[in-house]
């Protein structure tokens, strides 16, 4: 995580907020950015994580903890949920199940990554958590991806000589390849709403 969610969270929603992230250099960004916000960035695998949480968001993680993962992500987000908790899952989604994600991706921009199925994600969560809202921005995020490409390239001559043009003609093939993905709806963009199924306890309090 960049930092940015977790700062909106706090200064908008008022949320006292605890990102994790195995990224050094991300949680230094994240942590200049959230600088004196009720934001604590962690450094830590997600299947180390401890403690209870009103709410849990995953936002671009899913897609990278491969299938054999999915179930114990989603044991995870159950077990650091409190009753009657939200999860938030999204994730860019596939149409059809594959064993192996895009070759070329998982070489240069994403390695080992796999975007999971629909049946996938509520096989996962079967039993754990109760479907809530399933909303797709499939058909607009080829618009999101123009954008960035836009300003990946107005940006270009900052960076050119750190990273020379084929870092370039890379990184364009990379956005401009996704936007045309999208656009063809073969992959999709999922926010999906999930709340932990209530406990005996839980539903008699209540």
């Amino acid at each position: 995580m960049g930092g940015g969610l977790a700062q909106y969270m706090a200064e908008q929603a008022g949320c006292s907020v605890t990102g994790i992230n195995i990224s050094r250099e991300q949680i230094a960004f994240a942590r200049g950015r959230t600088k004196g916000l009720p934001v604590e960035i962690v450094q830590q695998d997600y299947r180390d994580v401890q403690g209870m949480f009103d709410a849990v968001v995953s936002v671009g993680m899913f897609e990278h903890v491969g299938s054999r993962n999915y179930r114990t992500f989603m044991e995870i987000a159950h077990r650091s949920l409190r009753d009657g908790g939200l999860f938030l899952l999204h994730t860019i989604g596939s149409n059809v199940m594959h064993r192996t994600g895009d070759r070329w991706l998982n070489r240069y921009i994403f390695p080992n990554s796999h975007l999971p199925s629909a049946a996938q994600i509520t096989r996962a969560a079967e039993g754990l958590f109760i479907l809530e809202d399933w909303h797709n921005f499939g058909a607009h995020y080829d618009q999101t991806l123009l954008a960035w490409n836009r300003n990946f390239e107005a940006a270009w001559p900052r960076f050119a000589d750190r990273y020379g043009e084929r870092f370039r003609r890379m990184w364009r093939y990379y956005l401009l390849s996704c936007a045309g993905v999208f656009r063809a709806r073969s992959i999709q963009l999922w926010q999906i709403v999930l709340s932990k199924k209530p406990t005996e306890d839980y539903i008699s309090v209540r």
